[in-house]
């Protein structure tokens, strides 16, 4: 706390920075006892077939088509990229999610671009954010962790995002940012073309196979990934996000189990 008295306004942003308030989420005070405040988020579930919602407006319609004409548009494009530099390259040049506006970085993707295992998480915290690179904050110290119990040293691995770029406050992307950065992420799994494509969290594993069901229900399962640009499937697994595991130590053991069936699949191929 600021010491006794009137604190500066420097001593109050002191403050906020050690507890852990980096953030501003608007340019005006709010007070909330006299306005409701109501979290508006758009609902962060993959959209593929865009055409069928709405279907009674026409213009939102015909915008929907559009959006996904240029999704398309983007993939086929992405294709002559085959090297991580030139991706990247392309990904600084894209200017067309309002995230990147917000962030301090974008954050590509970390590790060995050989390796046989590739994570893929939701999108970059503060840490990453900050750093620019993914899974450097708590959640990616314990999945750190994780790896190296089954041998598996964090430049054995290589990992991404869906997003690379933090969405403010850390809220959950929206479903324009995520289908707007897919084919980017597709891209860089194509070009890594991993053994294994581990899927960390709901949200990546909902996004990558495009699959409705909760990462409880699909966690520790053998799954295929596959692209339209890939010629074969690739082996994908969904694990627990280490920020969940966080908040649920209990669930660690689980994870463990899961752990062990990366390590045994490794082990036998």
């Amino acid at each position: 706390m600021p010491k006794s008295g009137t604190p500066s306004v420097r001593e109050w942003l002191q403050y906020l920075h050690d507890i852990g308030i980096a953030d501003a989420l608007g340019d005006k005070t709010c007070n909330r006892y006299q306005v409701p405040f109501q979290k508006h988020q758009e609902k962060s579930e993959p959209v593929q077939d865009l055409s069928s919602k709405h279907p009674e407006n026409p213009e939102k319609l015909q915008a929907m088509k559009t959006a996904k004409s240029d999704i398309q548009l983007l993939k086929d494009e992405l294709k002559s990229f085959t090297t991580l530099e030139s991706l990247r390259q392309k990904l600084e040049c894209f200017e067309t999610c309002p995230l990147k506006s917000t962030a301090m970085n974008t954050v590509f993707g970390d590790g060995n671009p050989h390796a046989r295992v590739m994570l893929v998480g939701e999108a970059p915290g503060a840490d990453e954010d900050r750093q620019g690179k993914p899974f450097v904050g708590m959640s990616g110290q314990l999945l750190g962790k994780m790896f190296e119990a089954i041998g598996l040293v964090r430049d054995q691995l290589y990992i991404s995002n869906i997003i690379p770029w933090r969405p403010p406050g850390n809220r959950q992307p929206t479903t324009t940012e995520t289908s707007l950065c897919l084919p980017f992420i597709q891209r860089h799994i194509e070009i890594i073309n991993p053994d294994i494509l581990v899927m960390v969290g709901g949200v990546s594993a909902k996004t990558l196979l495009q699959r409705n069901e909760g990462i409880m229900k699909i966690r520790g399962q053998w799954l295929d990934y596959q692209t339209e640009n890939m010629k074969k499937p690739i082996k994908a697994f969904p694990i627990y996000h280490p920020a969940y595991l966080l908040r649920s130590p209990g669930q660690k053991r689980k994870s463990w189990h899961d752990l062990l069936k990366i390590k045994a699949f490794l082990d036998t191929q």
